[in-house]
């Protein structure tokens, strides 16, 4: 190894880890440096750090190390790591991407002369087939990977006795969750699989867009069993038809959980560019209206000019990933870049594709037999597209998280600058896309919240928790308070 840090980084891991590592990656990334020894000592940590910083391999690293070199559990204990990802296609990538650390560190073991145990790895989600479910419960696997809906799943079938030996729990692009009622379910999935285990989860959060920090570990890590939060009462608050309860007093009174925040979030370099494609950009009221004075050009919108530009800008390079902000402008655009091409140069990729069809595209993507995605944010979230050279999006981004983690799918590798192009469609797009520009330069992505007390997402977690085992009100309350969007909720 090199520098000093990274030589004590890599301390804690066992020999043919250490080789395996220094021979494929030679020196750990900042994020691997900071976060090692956190996760190393037992510690629930949140990681932040830039897209292509290594942080899936940073946080299971540790778990590769033990599960290889300790003495294997008895084949009913044997499932000790739980990755929950976002997005189905994550997992499968993740799944492919644990291969290579695993063969690797097996081959400099038996170079060495050192014992060791291959893990299994099973994919539980909503493609998993029921043969592969089947096996899981009689013999599970070393490390399991599955979404957030199939752990709720598994927490409320036979499944869940696989759960009981879980030590380790990675949620992977947890800013995806954190401020929706998919968070709050997940929270208390989270809260219902530690009373399972009857011990403390090592939680382990990554992303590379979060913020603030300490509100994404207090969802992390949860709360302690020590009473009720205190507080001057409660505040209805009607959304259409659901009643959702705010507290209005702060959740600080009850014992937060500790959770290591490791912040390794240097700014990425961006090569970044607002690019017209238009000299005089339409008004969109006018456009869509089709309103008295608005001309052919107008009704057209400024596609005729973008597809041309679009077709340049792929010809210049060697992959390119297109973003827009629905699933049926992606098959729009796809459909017209192809027929001014005269030859397929892109496919659409969206969430309603077929495993077997993506696995396909994402495929011939990375060989380079196809020039260009056009995606939504199906390909936001990580999915390893190989090395893409531009990635452009189309009209602004949701926000400016999305905006980095899109354009962040460029430059993956660790050093490389992510190249973007920003193309408005209408004038007043344009203004909202370099107001997007200026703070992704500057690192400013908007701050999330996670909900508090969303009583329906309570109410369907309460069936299925009475509906494998039997609760009284008092335990009840004490699980499901542990859980940070619930911990001010009343009696």
């Amino acid at each position: 190894m090199g520098s000093n840090e990274g030589r004590q980084a890599l301390e804690g891991f066992r020999e043919p880890v250490r080789r395996w590592f220094a021979q494929t990656f030679g020196e750990p990334t900042r994020a691997q440096e900071l976060c090692w020894p956190a996760i190393r000592s037992g510690a629930s940590t949140l990681l932040l750090a830039p897209t292509g910083s290594g942080k899936t391999l940073a946080a299971f690293l540790a778990a590769i190390d033990a599960v290889l070199f300790d003495p294997p559990p008895p084949v009913l204990e044997r499932c000790r790591v739980l990755y929950i990802s976002p997005l189905k296609a994550l997992a499968v990538d993740v799944e492919k991407n644990l291969r290579a650390p695993v063969a690797g560190i097996l081959q400099q073991a038996e170079v060495m002369g050192w014992t060791a145990h291959e893990p299994a790895v099973a994919i539980r989600t909503g493609d998993t087939p029921a043969s592969e479910r089947v096996r899981f419960v009689k013999r599970p696997a070393d490390i399991l990977i599955t979404t957030p809906e199939s752990l709720y799943l598994l927490l409320t079938s036979a499944a869940r006795a696989a759960l009981r030996s879980v030590r380790s729990v990675i949620v992977d692009e947890i800013h995806a969750t954190v401020g929706t009622k998919r968070g709050a379910h997940l929270a208390l999935s989270l809260e219902r699989l530690q009373e399972l285990t009857g011990s403390p989860l090592q939680r382990i959060g990554l992303s590379a867009t979060q913020r603030p920090l300490e509100e994404v570990a207090r969802f992390l890590g949860g709360f302690e069993d020590d009473g009720p939060a205190e507080g001057p009462g409660v505040e209805t608050v009607e959304e259409g038809l659901e009643v959702v309860l705010e507290h209005a007093a702060p959740v600080a009174a009850r014992r937060e959980r500790p959770v290591r925040i490791v912040d390794a979030g240097a700014r990425k370099h961006l090569d970044l560019r607002v690019e017209s494609a238009a000299a005089d950009l339409v008004d969109a009221g006018r456009a869509s209206s089709g309103a008295a004075g608005a001309s052919a050009a107008d009704r057209r919108g400024v596609w005729p000019a973008i597809h041309p530009l679009l077709l340049d800008l792929i010809g210049k390079h060697r992959s390119t990933l297109i973003f827009v902000n629905s699933r049926r402008l992606a098959e729009r655009l796809a459909a017209s870049l192809n027929e001014l091409a005269g030859s397929e140069v892109v496919h659409a990729h969206h969430g309603s594709i077929a495993r077997e069809q993506r696995l396909q595209i994402e495929g011939a993507l990375k060989a380079g037999r196809l020039p260009g995605l056009v995606a939504t944010s199906s390909l936001e979230l990580g999915i390893d597209m190989g090395a893409i050279d531009l990635v452009i999006q189309v009209e602004a981004p949701p926000g400016v998280a999305s905006a980095m983690q899109r354009i962040g799918r460029a430059g993956h590798r660790i050093g490389d600058a992510s190249k973007g192009v920003i193309i408005p469609r209408y004038r007043a797009d344009l203004l909202a896309c370099a107001a997007i520009t200026e703070r992704m330069h500057a690192g400013a992505v908007e701050p999330m919240r996670y909900p508090r007390s969303p009583l329906d997402v309570l109410a369907q977690q309460i069936v299925a928790m009475v509906a494998v085992e039997d609760w009284t009100v008092d335990g009840l309350e004490r699980v499901v308070r542990r859980a940070a969007p619930y911990a001010s909720l009343p009696r």
